[in-house]
């Protein structure tokens, strides 16, 4: 038996690894390994000296969500420009706006194999990728089999984590010296959720 915590949110946005300053950057559809060992390392914070890539509570995973939004944000960028004003020469970074794509009522399941891990994880907030971007826990606990989890009973994106060479590239795992991270794409139901009539 697993125990599945379910989060919930407005919104929320998961960082593609390719796109750090693209003009527009739209949130991935599946969570990759170092995300999850991040959310772990709040949830059991305990974790946080333990490295290596490893992720030792969460079991499995599964994310769907609404529709994606484009949202206008405004950035500063890494170059700077010289302006000049009153003869004085300033150095002021140079500002941009980028369209970044966010998930519209994301619905997050996390599952875990021991009940006071799952207990201990309903009791807090996580975010996918930014710290704005808060999930809030439901109260209940369900507890289903690996097979019941197998099937489309919890609809949604998983990325199932592969070694190197199997599956394809996600990313680079901060957690452990920046080495590849890899992963098989599984479709569990109907992922993106129908939105109801206004």
């Amino acid at each position: 038996m697993i125990y599945i915590v379910e989060y919930n949110g407005p919104f929320g946005f998961i960082k593609p690894w390719t796109a750090v300053r693209d003009s527009e950057t739209f949130s991935q559809q599946f969570l990759t390994p170092s995300i999850i060992e991040g959310m772990e390392k709040k949830l059991f914070p305990e974790l946080l000296d333990d490295n290596g890539g490893i992720i030792r509570k969460i079991c499995r995973h599964r994310i769907s969500y609404r529709g994606i939004s484009s949202q206008q944000e405004r950035t500063w960028s890494k170059g700077w420009v010289q302006k000049t004003k009153d003869k004085k020469k300033y150095r002021l970074p140079e500002r941009s706006i980028i369209l970044r794509g966010i998930l519209l009522e994301p619905r997050l399941h996390l599952a875990f194999e021991n009940e006071a891990d799952a207990v201990r994880a309903s009791m807090q907030s996580i975010c996918l990728c930014r710290n704005e971007d808060l999930l809030l826990p439901e109260a209940d606990i369900r507890q289903i089999s690996m097979d019941e989890f197998e099937s489309d009973i919890i609809p949604g994106f998983e990325l199932i984590f592969r070694p190197e060479g199997q599956g394809f590239k996600v990313g680079h795992n901060r957690f452990s010296q920046g080495t590849s991270m890899f992963g098989e794409l599984r479709i569990y139901g109907q992922p993106i959720r129908e939105t109801p009539n206004l």
